[in-house]
């Protein structure tokens, strides 16, 4: 709701010097080049497609005037245009603008944003196009968008995976938190690892964000805090996952005047830890 209350204002800071409507030719009508939806439910056009036919277009589609004026460049409203030349109509009405590339880009990206299933991938996509191509900060295109610049910051972190990765996440449908956790993982091969186990174990965000923990702590050195050189069990790895919990609960006992026997040792079962709190003097 926030993001639809914001947008007319994001609209008025658009420079459109002229507008019109107009019926025009589908045939004269190209593709807009930062359009951020790269994928279109065919089931879902067939149902606009059905409801055109039964209603006609009850929203018109937006496009700005092209070099020379002789053709169409699309702005907003892809899938009413597609599900138009299903139906097999030859002309669409259309809002005319003429607008400068980089709003019409925008435009793009504001139409596509109030949509909800855009995927998480393609808006990223499609802010770092914009970015890119328009020499826009993050801060100037959040301002444009009605966005916060940390929103566009960190659903742009998400490109930073592998293409390997990124090609998971898309293919076994992993949510963007899903993707987040991966990212926490600074090594392409560790990311397709805990990726597929992910999906072969259905994890839900919070057992993914766990399996990351566990992992980190495994790659990041942990299991290095004792004797290295002896192979340690999987019993003792995750247990070695609380020690630091439990050093901090031991040291809060010392800040408070307490004096506990603390005490942790591996051995062939696995890792015994030895606790003794002493009474207080009465």
């Amino acid at each position: 709701m926030m993001l639809q209350n914001q947008v007319p204002t994001a609209r008025r800071n658009i420079r459109m010097r002229q507008r019109e409507v107009a019926r025009i030719p589908i045939d004269l009508i190209r593709p807009n080049p930062y359009q951020p939806r790269r994928v279109f439910s065919e089931s879902g056009l067939e149902e606009l497609c059905q409801s055109i036919r039964q209603y006609g277009l009850l929203q018109p589609i937006s496009v700005r005037k092209a070099a020379g004026g002789e053709s169409y460049e699309l702005i907003a409203g892809e899938r009413r245009l597609r599900a138009c030349r299903m139906a097999g109509m030859t002309s669409i009405d259309a809002i005319v603008f003429s607008a400068y590339e980089q709003d019409s880009a925008v435009i793009a990206m504001m139409e596509n944003l109030q949509r909800e299933n855009l995927h998480y991938m393609e808006e990223a996509e499609g802010y770092q196009n914009l970015i890119r191509d328009h020499s826009l900060s993050q801060e100037e295109l959040a301002r444009r968008l009605g966005k916060n610049q940390s929103t566009i910051a960190n659903k742009m972190r998400i490109l930073k995976l592998p293409d390997s990765v990124k090609a998971l996440l898309l293919k076994y449908n992993l949510t963007e938190r899903h993707a987040r956790a991966l990212l926490r993982l600074h090594d392409e091969r560790m990311q397709i690892q805990i990726a597929n186990v992910i999906v072969e174990n259905s994890l839900n965000v919070k057992a993914t964000e766990e399996l990351v923990e566990r992992t980190i702590a495994r790659m990041y050195g942990i299991e290095k805090e004792d004797k290295p050189q002896k192979k340690m069990s999987p019993v003792v790895r995750d247990a070695r996952l609380y020690l630091n919990s439990i050093r901090t609960v031991v040291q809060q006992m010392q800040s408070a005047g307490l004096k506990p026997d603390y005490a942790a040792t591996e051995t062939d079962r696995g890792l015994e830890i030895r606790l003794v709190i002493p009474r207080r003097s009465t």
